[in-house]
């Protein structure tokens, strides 16, 4: 059993950078991320940094995921797309986490989350699209409808991300949900009396902590430390704005009867295979499928 999924993960690979070599622009910049992931694997080895190792080895199986998806799912990834995937992968795995860009540039993690919400809504876009052109599916979904349902894909996406980061943090104390430093804080719990009465305090700029052997260690961040919630809210507000962004550009995109050319950079096509391809140890071509019109409002 374990020989026979090693196999068929091997296959599925093999096939995958088959699909790399027929796209040559995407090819250059897989291998050259890939060449640069390496690097970055064999410097980060010989310093002792296992953990990084282990990063590197997740980074180059994701790189590949877009054409294994394209293969198991028989769609056509535009080339603009794909590449915006692995270069998002790259900023965040390598970039982000290794090289520590996230606490170099305070607006890294702003970005890419603002691009994944982008991203997310053009994907969850496409799934859509695709079932109301397929015969196998009676729907005449309206444009509009169409955006709003890529728009909560988005979101729903944002929002489980969150959860992963928080659930990381609680489990192994990652602090994906990175700290902000706040300078006022208002609480209904410093109330004396314990009721519902918020207590604020202004103008903090220090915050002490004391363990549980009396220990008292000062943070000295210049004010007081908030534990991931504004960091989470602002992840959600950026995705919240990528989403809106290609909801409103899938919307006219569909209006004008899939004409627009920024748009079709975004949105996968359903490809159907040709018969010789079902051997597995021939190079898979695509063939497109007659597209439909899509479906005015």
């Amino acid at each position: 059993m374990a020989r026979k999924m090693k196999k068929g993960m091997r296959a599925i690979f093999s096939n995958a950078h088959d699909a790399l070599r027929r796209k040559r622009v995407v090819a250059v910049v897989y291998f050259t991320l890939r060449i640069l992931v390496i690097l970055m694997m064999v410097a980060q080895f010989f310093n002792g940094d296992f953990e990084s190792v282990f990063l590197c080895g997740l980074t180059l199986v994701l790189f590949l995921l877009p054409t294994v998806f394209e293969r198991a799912l028989k769609i056509d990834l535009p080339n603009t797309m794909e590449i915006i995937i692995m270069l998002f992968i790259f900023a965040a795995e390598i970039l982000g986490e290794i090289s520590s860009f996230y606490t170099t540039f305070k607006s890294w993690d702003t970005i890419l989350h603002t691009i994944n919400g982008f991203l997310c809504a053009a994907i969850g876009f496409a799934l859509v699209d695709m079932l109301n052109r397929t015969e196998k599916f009676s729907l005449s979904l309206s444009p509009v409808f169409m955006s709003i349902v890529a728009f909560c894909f988005s979101m729903t996406i944002g929002v489980l991300w969150e959860f992963f980061e928080c659930g990381m943090d609680q489990l192994m104390y990652l602090d994906m949900q990175k700290d902000t430093v706040v300078h006022t804080i208002s609480s209904v719990m410093l109330d004396p009396s314990g009721l519902n009465n918020r207590v604020i305090i202004e103008d903090i700029v220090d915050t002490i902590v004391v363990t549980a052997d009396g220990q008292q260690i000062s943070l000295g961040l210049g004010g007081y430390l908030d534990v991931g919630i504004l960091d989470t809210m602002k992840d959600l507000f950026v995705n919240f704005i990528g989403a809106v962004v290609f909801s409103i550009i899938g919307y006219f995109y569909v209006k004008s009867r899939g004409k627009g050319r920024f748009a079709s950079r975004f949105i996968p096509q359903v490809v159907e295979v040709q018969p010789e391809d079902l051997n597995p140890r021939q190079p898979k071509f695509f063939k497109k499928t007659k597209k439909s019109p899509p479906p005015e409002e």
